[in-house]
């Protein structure tokens, strides 16, 4: 391949399955020169999301650019380019596509640019504040949703849809199922069995319901990221996943994402925009009644499916977007279920969702995610924690880093004068420093870690954990952490420190950031 090759991604993501960048790169380069007679002069991978596949941008000289797609899973890539043939010949706004690779794993698809409707509506999304023109956008893009559901659905044919054609008992059930398995037991949140599953069935039986008759295409993973805005018009471009199913959650996917902050007023009107339109285009093949009565239990059954990617994808394989989407998305939830009135229909999984929004991972990842984000230099985060709530979750995608369990060190807490206070107060820095044994401790713990974090800023790497657990994470392990932030900010003025108490939810940040408490 002549030119230049530009790979832009987190270091994390440097395999798709078992296939190498270089590998997909130059894959999908071959595809390229074949199609085009030229390798490209530019090849630049674009950053990806919840899937394995890789994306690259790819030009040269005289033609426009392209976006390239390597994909391990081939059929997977039929079931996308099958229906992205089959949207464009009834006119929908989807990517073209230009050539597809004799074994299916990589295919040219037109470039819509760079600006997805999720950018696009960046400044309401963070102020809770939408402009005209912004909510103009999200009712092209629902109209647009509409075409692709209805006309989309004219002489489909559902058996080239991958992993299946419809929503069935089976993909209910997965997605309840990945809820369960892939956040609560990830997250470790205990929660009763029986009582969940009384209310899974509940939730189940008004998902089949809907999902028997419906006839149209269900898009499944439609929300602002996969809408893209070519000269203000919105483009669909992630589908590959989609089947006959219930509309209704295609709309409650699109107007309950928890990160595009759509204010409750303005999704009772867009919602009322969706019905009007497809009323007026499509009026025989729409049940409004229908729609209205399931729409809630349908945000319900998306808001737990979510939860279960971001536990999946976060928990599971790391990737920070997805950990730091988890506080709001709990409380997305858990402010749907009070909302709704569902709380009244499902009481064990609103009780579920409370318990959740103050737990001591949603709380960490809260208090991390309001952490300012500088230029990139190592941020070393120093947390104390109480054994019997479990290991701080490390936030930076990178699996952890040191945990020092503090329990050996003589315990105030076991006196009552000094119950109340913590590991900041004087008397208990006093008790604890009447002997060596903290002193000794911190010694061995500190060479350990400044080995660490010189070699870590020698590498450039961008983060660092250091935990102290004892017993209630409130004498012990306070004071350890404490010394251990003061030691690392003195010791390394260049290194940015996080000191995080978990149990009294207290943050500092050290080294060019004012404390924050």
């Amino acid at each position: 391949m002549t030119g230049s090759t530009v790979i832009n991604q987190q270091p994390q993501l440097g395999t798709v399955g078992k296939m190498p960048q270089h590998e997909a790169a130059a894959s999908v380069a071959a595809l390229y020169k074949e199609h085009f007679g030229t390798a490209p002069d530019s090849l630049s991978m674009i950053a990806g999301a919840g899937s394995n596949r890789m994306y690259f941008r790819a030009c040269s000289k005289g033609q426009r650019s392209v976006i390239a797609t390597f994909g391990t899973d081939p059929a997977e890539n039929r079931s996308f380019i099958y229906l992205a043939r089959h949207f464009a010949s009834l006119g929908l706004p989807v990517p073209d596509i230009l050539a597809v690779s004799a074994d299916d794993v990589a295919y040219l698809q037109s470039d819509l640019g760079d600006v997805s409707l999720f950018n696009a509506i960046a400044q309401s999304r963070q102020s809770g504040h939408f402009s005209v023109n912004n909510i103009g956008l999200l009712r092209a893009s629902l109209a647009m949703l509409a075409r692709v559901q209805f006309i989309g659905s004219r002489d489909i044919d559902f058996n080239r849809c991958f992993p299946s054609p419809a929503m069935d008992d089976d993909m209910i059930l997965s997605d309840l199922n990945y809820f369960k398995y892939c956040f609560l037991k990830t997250s470790g949140t205990e929660f009763d069995e029986a009582r969940l599953a009384s209310e899974f069935d509940r939730l189940h039986a008004v998902q089949a319901k809907r999902a028997a008759t419906a006839r149209q295409f269900m898009v499944r993973d439609f929300q602002s990221r996969n809408v893209m805005l070519t000269d203000g018009v919105p483009f669909l471009i992630d589908f590959q996943g989609g089947r006959r199913g219930p509309v209704e959650y295609d709309v409650a996917s699109f107007l309950w994402q928890a990160k595009a902050n759509i204010p409750a007023d303005l999704r009772k009107g867009l919602v009322d925009d969706y019905i009007s339109y497809v009323k007026t285009s499509f009026r025989d093949e729409f049940d409004e009644n229908g729609f209205r009565d399931s729409l809630p239990y349908f945000v319900l059954f998306r808001m737990l499916q979510t939860l279960g990617a971001y536990g999946f994808r976060g928990l599971t394989e790391r990737k920070p977007h997805f950990i730091s989407s988890i506080p709001s998305a709990v409380h997305n939830l858990a402010s749907w279920l009070k909302d709704s009135g569902l709380d009244r229909v499902f009481p064990y999984i609103t009780s579920l969702v409370s318990d959740l929004e103050c737990s001591p991972l949603v709380s960490q990842i809260s208090a991390l995610n309001s952490v300012p984000e500088l230029e990139e230099r190592l941020t070393v985060t120093v947390s104390s924690f109480s054994y019997k709530r479990g290991v701080p979750v490390d936030l930076s995608g990178n699996g952890g880093g040191f945990a020092f369990d503090c329990r050996a060190i003589h315990n105030p807490g076991r006196y009552d004068e000094y119950k109340p206070l913590t590991g900041r107060d004087v008397p208990v820095i006093q008790f604890i420093e009447s002997n060596n044994e903290a002193a000794h401790f911190l010694s061995a713990a500190a060479q350990m870690v400044d080995a660490s974090v010189r070699r870590y800023s020698e590498r450039s790497f961008t983060s660092l954990s250091v935990a102290f657990g004892c017993t209630g994470g409130r004498h012990r392990s306070v004071y350890c952490a404490e010394h251990m932030a003061h030691h690392i900010a003195e010791m390394f003025p260049e290194v940015r420190v996080v000191l995080w108490h978990r149990e009294q939810d207290i943050m500092e940040i050290f080294n060019g950031v004012s404390a924050k408490k």
